[in-house]
């Protein structure tokens, strides 16, 4: 997400950074080039014109343009100015805080993600907030989206309300808010019916629901990848039924980004959470001050250490960097290190969370560095015995066909590995030798083997 829109904002800021002083002239037609990057993302034509003339007006006053580091105030106004156009600093939490069972409310056309997100949502209620969650289909429409729901549920660890065929919308809506008062439960997620496209029957079954169960959150899920169109549907929805708040999914994908930069300014309603993934976990608190560093290549190295504390295990850390300073690494533990990377998300996105990243993604790319590599290297380990792994010297050609064939890759990929294997461990044991002094008088560089670095299959 926000890739192109980043690398050509980050062309023109790079160009302004470079000037001694600027004028008026030079930040005008920066501002050019901004507006049609924004365009380009998808961003709405009065979004794009309201934050260029906030930006305009900020940037050409004297303390800016005389200023030591002209370029840099400019970035600066302009972070702030995609801040505010996002919605502000800090996350907007979910106003659950009512007398249970409060009733949450997901609206949005077919196929935004709609369904996935009810499930992503049930389960992040389940184990940050500690509520008791009952899961709901009003969907009668889509062949099979109430069992798809039922079978999210069970992944989540939640509960779901009992199918009974023939039931409509509302019925099944009232339904769930009884059971939810009846069984004691605190969160009930009314998951509605989606349409291919906006019609005044979905319209009217979404605000008859509303009526009826009153909910203290009625979330807008929008694809983030259908650009221009997402802003229509959430001018729509916001129209028909007052949405509290915008939940966009896919957020991980290639999108243009457009979606994410017009929400606010186009309904009001806040960005409160983002689907970054197709796994159950994968949904995270949007917070504004973030995206706009990742959009202006700043990265979020706060973002960065929150996934990893919830997703590494510290214990197994401990235990493999302990194993590792004494040089006693083996097959096994690499295999442990590669779950514990995985566990984070894709590399690219672990990636985009750095600052300055973008400037070499061309090379990154060329590295060929994606999730798949690691699940396949973890593939090869899985095929091999537990005496191979703790003595790798004993795998020889035999073996390697053995393993390349249970593992579905090739020799030449077991052989590849083998190797970046052992380039780690006598890394490990030269920083034994040269323990913590020598480390710092000679640096990273005497750890390196011959020839440098190898890149992953």
């Amino acid at each position: 997400m926000f890739d192109a829109l980043s690398n050509r904002l980050s062309g023109v800021f790079d160009r302004l950074r470079r000037r001694g002083s600027l004028s008026e002239a030079d930040v005008n037609e920066a501002l050019r080039e901004v507006r049609v990057a924004l365009l380009e993302a998808d961003v709405a034509l009065p979004v794009v014109r309201d934050l260029t003339e906030k930006v305009r007006a900020r940037a050409v006053g004297q303390e800016v343009l005389k200023s030591v580091t002209p370029g840099q105030q400019v970035v600066k106004i302009v972070n702030d100015a995609l801040v505010e156009a996002l919605g502000g600093e800090g996350a907007v939490p979910l106003a659950i805080e009512a007398p249970p069972p409060v009733p949450i409310l997901l609206v949005g056309l077919q196929g935004s993600g709609k369904t996935t997100t009810a499930g992503k949502l049930a389960l992040r209620l389940r184990e940050k907030s500690r509520k008791k969650v009952l899961l709901a289909s009003l969907d009668v429409q889509r062949p099979a989206a109430q069992l798809q729901l039922a079978q999210l549920a069970e992944r989540a660890g939640v509960a779901s309300l009992p199918i009974i065929a023939g039931q409509g919308p509302l019925a099944i809506a009232e339904r769930a808010m009884e059971t939810g008062r009846r069984e004691g439960f605190d969160i009930v997620i009314l998951d509605t019916a989606g349409r291919l496209s906006i019609d005044t029957a979905l319209m009217e079954e979404v605000k008859s629901i509303r009526a009826a169960t009153t909910p203290a959150e009625t979330l807008l899920v929008v694809d983030a990848m259908t650009g221009q169109d997402a802003v229509n549907t959430a001018r729509a929805f916001n129209e028909a039924v007052a949405v509290s708040g915008i939940v966009l999914s896919r957020m991980d994908g290639d999108a243009r980004g457009g979606a994410a930069l017009s929400m606010r300014a186009i309904t009001g309603a806040p960005i409160k959470l983002v689907g970054v993934g197709e796994k159950l976990d994968a949904l995270e608190d949007f917070h504004p001050e973030r995206v706009a560093g990742r959009i202006l290549g700043m990265g979020d190295i706060v973002g960065l250490v929150e996934r990893a504390a919830e997703t590494i295990d510290r214990d197994e850390a401990e235990r493999l960097a302990a194993k590792m300073a004494k040089g006693k690494f083996d097959l096994e533990d690499y295999a442990a290190q590669l779950r514990q990377i995985t566990r984070m998300g894709s590399l690219s996105g672990i990636l985009g969370m750095l600052p300055g990243v973008n400037k070499v993604k061309a090379q990154l790319a060329e590295a060929n560095l994606d999730t798949k590599i690691l699940k396949r290297q973890a593939a090869i380990i899985g095929s091999m015995t537990m005496g191979e792994r703790r003595h790798p010297d004993i795998i020889k050609a035999s073996r390697k066909r053995r393993i390349a064939a249970g593992s579905g890759t090739s020799v030449p990929e077991v052989n590849k590995l083998l190797k970046q294997f052992e380039d780690i461990t006598v890394m490990m044991k030269r920083a034994q030798k040269l323990g913590e002094k020598g480390l710092m008088r000679h640096g990273l560089s005497a750890l390196m083997p011959p020839g440098g670095a190898r890149r992953p299959f």
